[in-house]
């Protein structure tokens, strides 16, 4: 069972992500389709999610459980802040039955409007293999700038892939409104 609203966009409400919701992360990330465009490599079981549900946000990020109706369709969340430079890494998996209906896109949303509103937050980044489309989609919909890539970085099902990466500063965010 989700935990309660953190957030709550368009069309999906951001929750706190309880000890329950570990075989939802298990099944999401196992997921092959999901997987894909991840850097998860490992299998994960739902002991190894339980782990990282309780050490989640000790590094001052925040992961948050995204669900329609009170059930989960994601994951989203602001990795590990550089508070120096005052940037963040968004990162977000949706469930592939979730997929077309503008969810990860409200949860980015979400999220960038909570680091640039709450957390202060200069820049917002996000990195895509570029065999990952539409996940580059969700983030030009929020308003990111591709900014460069790293050619050839990523391995992945077998291939030496480009990572894309993309940007959002507060003040063009600001200019979107």
């Amino acid at each position: 069972m989700p935990g309660p609203v953190f957030r709550r966009g368009e069309s999906v409400e951001l929750r706190t992500v309880e000890e329950e919701d570990a075989a939802f992360l298990a099944s999401l990330v196992n997921d092959p389709r999901v997987r894909a465009g991840t850097a998860m490599t490992a299998p994960m079981g739902e002991g190894d999610e339980r782990e990282w549900i309780e050490s989640a946000g000790d590094d001052g990020g925040v992961h948050l459980l995204a669900c329609v109706d009170g059930e989960p369709v994601g994951i989203a969340g602001l990795n590990a802040p550089n508070e120096s430079f005052g940037s963040v890494e968004l990162g977000y998996q949706f469930a592939p039955d979730s997929w077309g209906n503008g969810y990860a896109t409200d949860a980015a949303r979400e999220l960038c409007a909570y680091a640039f509103e709450t957390r202060r937050f200069h820049k917002v980044y996000a990195n895509v293999y570029e065999t990952n489309p539409a996940s580059a989609r969700v983030l030009e919909k929020v308003g990111f700038v591709e900014e460069g890539r790293h050619r050839e970085e990523a391995f992945v099902d077998g291939e030496h892939v480009d990572i894309r990466r993309f940007g959002l500063l507060a003040d063009e965010r600001a200019e979107e409104r």
